[in-house]
């Protein structure tokens, strides 16, 4: 088996645009969560979300781009554009062939679908434009990147709802592992801003009016979040041939199906995922430093999160780090695990967990050291990272801090 390592990573997201900027703000514990202002706000009942407000579409693409890309498509193209850059990858013909595009999005074009529904009910359109279902396609942003930048392997979109972004880069990982591909740009994408999609939220009764506060006994919902994080993957061999900068490696990745129910959480189909990768990158348990959770600030979910943690390392979960940094970047749904994958990496790098923000009271089925409010200084040489979906799909990475 081949080792995979990560080159380059971009992000857009409500911390702001490039993969440093993501991470300085989720270093200094600063949220992301504020008023709604891309859309019409008036008969929503919540009024907040992380949204990218950093984003303008018009410094990244000319409007006749625009007219053939969804804002999920220009996000994703942003931010892959940030990281073959910092990667400094060259696809040459040879290695585009062997480059595979495997991107996650729950949604696809949310903001065209939304458009383009009030054309024709609210305004009595007879037509929409002849390209409208390119751009609301799932499979656009990942059609879009690999056309950019020339990538000509195995190429497909993922969608699992939460979990969509581990899916995708565990599924790049295992490619190139297994030798069908030597490179992959991966990673997630999403939009989801509109007024159908917060009212289907809305709906569910699981959105906070004020805040996000994972694994806080005051926690009161999740918030909706928008963006894109897309990584390089490469054959370490490769990568140090031609001098590549390292980020991290990816060694292990664990999906499970919980079987259960299409939006309650399971302990069981979670800690199977957890323990599923482990198995893969061979390790017991006790070399893991730090979790980034899924961590929604829903009442089931970090309840059950943190009891399967305590399942599966037992006394180690006393020595855990464990943050949630939804709690900053809002939940991104189909890209909340490329970007929690950014903040994973960065804490590798660095040392510096990023905090779990919000945090005002512990909340004793949540009882693990969950980072509150401040970064905390650690050795990070193996870390987590968590993505429980609803439907009842899970998909947990391994990431090891690289020394050689």
């Amino acid at each position: 088996m081949r080792r995979v390592v990560v080159t380059g990573t971009g992000v857009v997201s409500a911390l702001g645009i490039g993969y440093d900027t993501h991470v300085d703000a989720l270093r200094a514990g600063r949220s992301g969560i504020g008023p709604i202002r891309l859309i019409d706000t008036e008969g929503l009942n919540i009024g907040i979300a992380a949204e990218a407000g950093d984003y303008v579409a018009t410094d990244h693409f000319s409007k006749n781009d625009l007219t053939l890309r969804d804002r999920v498509t220009q996000m994703a193209l942003t931010a892959a554009k940030e990281a073959v850059g910092r990667s400094g990858i060259e696809f040459t013909d040879a290695l585009g062939m062997r480059t595979a595009t495997i991107i996650g999005t729950s949604m696809g074009g949310q903001h065209t679908q939304d458009d383009n529904y009030r054309l024709i009910y609210r305004d009595g359109k007879q037509r929409v434009h002849p390209f409208t279902v390119p751009k609301l396609m799932a499979n656009a942003p990942a059609s879009w990147i690999s056309m950019e930048h020339g990538l000509k392997g195995p190429a497909w979109s993922v969608s699992t709802a939460c979990a969509s972004s581990n899916h995708a880069i565990g599924q790049a990982y295992q490619l190139i592992r297994g030798g069908m591909a030597d490179a992959a740009v991966t990673g997630g994408c999403e939009s989801g801003l509109t007024y159908g999609v917060l009212k289907a939220w809305e709906g569910l009764r699981v959105m906070s009016k004020d805040t996000c506060r994972p694994f806080s006994r005051t926690r009161s919902g999740m918030v909706q979040g928008e963006g894109a994080a897309i990584l390089v993957l490469e054959e370490m061999e490769s990568a140090r041939a031609r001098g590549a900068e390292i980020m991290g490696e990816i060694v292990g990745f664990g999906m499970t199906a919980d079987a259960n129910d299409i939006v309650q959480p399971s302990l069981d189909g979670a800690a199977r995922a957890m323990r599923a990768a482990l198995d893969d990158a061979g390790l017991g348990g006790g070399e893991i430093a730090y979790i980034n959770a899924h961590g929604t600030a829903t009442a089931a979910n970090d309840r059950i999160e943190c009891a399967a943690i305590r399942q599966v390392f037992g006394d180690h979960a006393d020595r855990l780090l464990v943050s949630s940094t939804k709690s900053m970047h809002g939940h991104c749904i189909g890209a909340a695990g490329a970007l929690e994958m950014a903040a994973t990496l960065s804490a590798l790098g660095s040392g510096i967990v990023p905090p779990t923000a919000n945090f005002e009271e512990p909340d004793p089925d949540c009882d693990l050291d969950v980072v509150p409010n401040e970064a905390r200084e650690a050795d990070i040489p193996f870390a987590l990272s968590n993505s429980f979906a609803f439907g009842g799909l899970n998909a947990v990475l391994v990431v090891r801090r690289f020394d050689e």
